[in-house]
Parts: C-alpha cells; sequence; structure tokens
C-alpha cells in the first residue's frame, strides 16, 4: 500500500577510504584522522571486505604501552593482547567483518548496528565487494525530510489508497515529523490501517490518527 521503502543504498556514502591487510598501524592512525572515522573496512583484490579495523582495536597499542601485562591478564585478554603486538591491519582487524547489503532497510541497518555494537556497516554486492558504508548518522538523513514531503507521501500512498471515496474530507498535517490525520471516512475499519501505515512513513516521528467514522450516504 506504502511507497517503496528506503533502503540503505539510498543513505549510504558511496565514496569510502578503505585500508588493504597490509597497511601498517600508523597509516590505519592517520587516515582515521585525516577523514574523520573511527573505522575502516579492510580490502583484498578487486574491492572484497575481508575484515573491519577500528579505533578499538588500536587502543590496546597504547593501553599497553607502558606496562607488560602478567600472565592472568594476557589469559583474560588474549585478543587484546594480540592486537597491541601487532603492526598490521590484517592482524588488528575484527573478521569476519558485519556487513549489510544496499538493497537492506533502514530498521535492519539499525537493528544490526545495535545488535552489534557498531556505528558503521561496511556495504557490499552479492560478491562481498564494497560498494559504500552506511553510518548511524546516514541513518537518520530520513528524519531531514521536510514536513511538506512527508505530507504529500502521506495522502499520496496512504489516504488516497485507503480512502477513495472520502479522501477529500481527510486533512494530512505534519509539524517537526509529528502526522496528524483528521476529518471523517466512510470506511472506519480501515483506521487502524491508516495510522499504522503513516507511522512507516520513513522519516516520520509520530502520528495523531483523529479520523472518525463519517455517517450517512454519499461521497465527497
Amino acid at each position: 500500500m506504502t511507497s517503496t521503502p528506503y533502503t540503505v543504498a539510498d543513505v549510504m556514502t558511496a565514496k569510502v577510504i578503505a585500508v588493504t591487510p597490509s597497511t601498517g598501524f600508523k597509516d590505519i592512525a592517520a587516515a582515521m584522522e585525516r577523514w574523520k572515522v573511527s573505522a575502516l573496512p579492510v580490502v583484498e583484490g578487486e574491492g572484497r571486505v575481508v575484515g573491519v579495523v577500528s579505533e578499538a582495536d588500536l587502543l590496546p597499542k597504547e593501553e599497553f604501552h607502558e606496562h607488560r601485562p602478567g600472565l592472568i591478564e594476557q589469559m583474560r585478554r588474549l585478543g587484546d593482547t594480540a592486537k597491541a603486538g601487532s603492526t598490521r591491519a590484517e592482524n588488528l582487524m575484527t573478521t569476519p567483518a558485519v556487513t549489510i547489503r544496499p538493497d537492506a532497510t533502514l530498521p535492519r541497518a539499525a537493528r544490526l548496528m545495535a545488535d552489534r555494537h557498531i556505528k558503521r556497516l561496511p556495504v557490499v554486492d552479492a560478491d562481498g565487494t564494497l560498494k559504500g558504508i552506511v553510518s548511524r548518522a546516514g541513518l537518520l538523513k530520513v528524519f531531514l525530510r521536510t514536513d511538506e514531503e512527508l505530507a504529500t507521501e502521506i495522502r499520496r500512498t496512504v489516504v488516497d489508497r485507503l480512502f477513495p471515496l472520502s479522501r477529500r474530507a481527510v486533512e494530512v498535517t505534519v509539524a517537526q515529523g509529528i502526522a496528524t490525520l483528521t476529518g471523517e471516512v466512510m470506511e472506519p475499519d480501515l483506521i487502524p490501517l491508516a495510522e499504522r501505515l503513516t507511522g512507516s512513513v520513513e522519516g516520520i516521528v509520530d502520528v495523531h490518527c483523529r479520523l472518525n467514522h463519517r455517517t450517512g450516504a454519499g461521497s465527497s
């Protein structure tokens, strides 16, 4: 009933700074600083993503710089102590990389980031080739859509389709991303669906549904 949902391809950044498995520690740190990113995909061959190296992967080098961990600490933090002694991306990166496809929906990307506690995802095709990167900020781009644009989409994809006989009696307003549906309709059973579909429009923050059953014959 609604328009095609936004996908990762709509909000991802196509220009991506990546490193190779042989990239050295200092070059990785320099790239992060220069491009103001907290993680970099690691690619090999024709751009296949094999891992991701993040600030968290580099920090053990500084943490253990002034003291050698004891045996118990080494056993408890094998991964971190190994990274502290590493100098190349292939030994620093987290692998396999957590990636996402360009056609994935934004809610799916958001859930994956939340579940894995990560801030950005490499976007790859079916062969695992890097196509872009999507960040938390990218997922929030849909909330930058104007109120007028949102109202137009709600009228076109929800009101006009659900209420063809009484659509002119329905007023759609959006203020600060909050949609309000007001009026009387001849199809009362569809009011809950209208509220749900309005809330699913990308960029809508909340919905106030004030639609009522229109009694009497006739159409608008």
